[in-house]
């Protein structure tokens, strides 16, 4: 019998072909150039092997060529059929299910796999990270929902599968148990560093830890080795480039930028390069920097180009944060209305937070602090909604603690800081708390 990785048995005759299968399936776990061709080389081997062609069209959809996707996920469920058991049958359509947009489905089918073959550790990850099923899903409780799902299965998985340990530390990093995170990332990288997954959920774990010098140093030493092609390079840079800018170097994050995030420099999905470029410069200006000229612009237009129409909230938190620096009001008023439509017909999974914010994030870019801070303080709690990490996140309530302090509310402002310096040491906040008063004296 022939098995994957984990021991599950795979339903294909040629050795070749499995052995393919498992290096494709491990890059693609370590977000490693190198999986689509060892994948295709599979196919190749063996070209009714249902789980290389489904992990192909996996990779396609993670790498943003839905049609690709579509294609490939086509092939596999024809090929289980004719050639798959109750596992690999159960694993093609689930996977069918998340690349057709049906994610609730999905969800549910994931869990119930998962409950079946815990090990199959390609459909479990499908709910996990940061861009996962449940972080896209609406949910407000998503970081806990990850945690969940990694301890319930933990048993099955031990203390030396680096992928589970990276996935797991990460889940408990971004859920508040930061160094028991922390320390199974460490155990992750240690045993496989050619890994970009576990040094992107140390870097999140460092942040999460207010530990922004030791992410900085991390990724300067590591993404040397990592090809510019790998699709977390430009986002490692962009999290080197946060650390700098909260240490109050916003030299060396224009630098970062320049060189790895901004777009048609960075090689990675659009959805990071718009979120990473948008916040990035977001945050400049709103911790008092200057933006070089064009780069605001530069982003908008890449950022129209790549996601024309409404409809994903993590993509249109930032779409906005666009067109509202780049100062495009008819651009942000448009993208608002066609959110507020969809929420208003409950196809926009995370509801009405997501034109709100557009709204407020119009307001701080038009220096109307009082109005941002109206719209923003009552919905700070539902913004986890929007997916994506804590760090990605934190820029809206950077917004809402910047226009505090612009509108002269300074113990609102203050509370506020004193919450986050409890759950989260940062430089920045520790000068913002230090310096309130005459902050808020400026008046923006």
């Amino acid at each position: 019998m022939i098995l994957d990785a984990r021991g599950l048995s795979l339903s294909t005759a040629s050795e070749p072909a499995a052995a393919l299968y498992r290096e494709g399936v491990a890059l693609m776990m370590a977000a490693w150039p190198g999986a689509g061709a060892a994948l295709e080389g599979a196919i190749a081997a063996d070209p009714g092997f249902a789980l290389a062609l489904a992990a192909r069209a996996r990779l396609h959809a993670s790498s943003a060529e839905p049609a690709e996707a579509r294609r490939r996920i086509a092939e596999a469920e024809a090929a289980v059929l004719a050639r798959g058991d109750a596992r690999e049958r159960s694993h093609v359509a689930a996977l069918a299910l998340a690349i057709a947009g049906r994610s609730a489905e999905a969800i549910a089918a994931v869990l119930a796999h998962a409950e079946a073959w815990p090990r199959d550790a390609l459909v479990l990850a499908m709910p996990l990270g940061a861009f996962g099923l449940f972080a896209f899903s609406g949910m407000a409780d998503h970081d806990q929902a990850r945690v969940d799902l990694c301890e319930r299965h933990a048993g099955q998985y031990g203390e030396d599968d680096w992928w589970f340990l990276t996935a797991r530390g990460w889940a408990l990093a971004e859920n508040g148990e930061v160094g028991r995170g922390r320390a199974m990332i460490e155990r992750a990288f240690a045993l496989r560093p050619a890994n970009a997954n576990a040094v992107h959920a140390l870097a999140h774990a460092q942040f999460e830890a207010g530990a922004g010098d030791e992410a900085r140093r991390l990724i300067e030493g590591w993404l040397p080795t990592y090809d510019r092609a790998g699709l977390l390079h430009g986002h490692l840079a962009w999290h080197a480039a946060l650390a700098a800018l909260e240490a109050g170097d916003a030299e060396a994050a224009l630098e970062l930028y320049g060189a790895h995030v901004a777009p048609g420099v960075s090689l990675g999905l659009p959805i990071n390069v718009v979120s990473d470029a948008a916040s990035l410069l977001w945050r400049l200006e709103a911790y008092g920097h200057a933006v070089p000229e064009g780069l605001w612009r530069r982003a908008a237009e890449f950022g129209r180009g790549a996601f024309p129409a409404a409809g994903h909230a993590f993509v249109d938190a930032h779409m906005m944060m666009l067109a509202a620096g780049a100062g495009e009001a008819e651009d942000l008023a448009a993208r608002v209305a066609a959110l507020d439509r969809l929420a208003a017909a409950g196809t926009l999974a995370a509801g009405p937070v997501v034109p709100a914010m557009g709204r407020a994030l119009g307001a701080f870019a038009q220096g109307d602090w009082a109005g941002c801070v109206a719209v923003l303080e009552p919905l700070a709690g539902e913004v986890v909604r929007i997916g994506g990490s804590g760090a990605q996140r934190q820029v809206i309530e950077d917004t809402l603690l910047v226009a505090l302090m612009r509108a002269g509310e300074t113990e609102r402002a203050a509370r506020l800081l004193d919450r986050r310096l409890h759950r989260r040491p940062s430089p920045l906040d520790t000068r913002w708390r230090a310096g309130l008063a005459g902050l808020a004296g400026q008046g923006g």
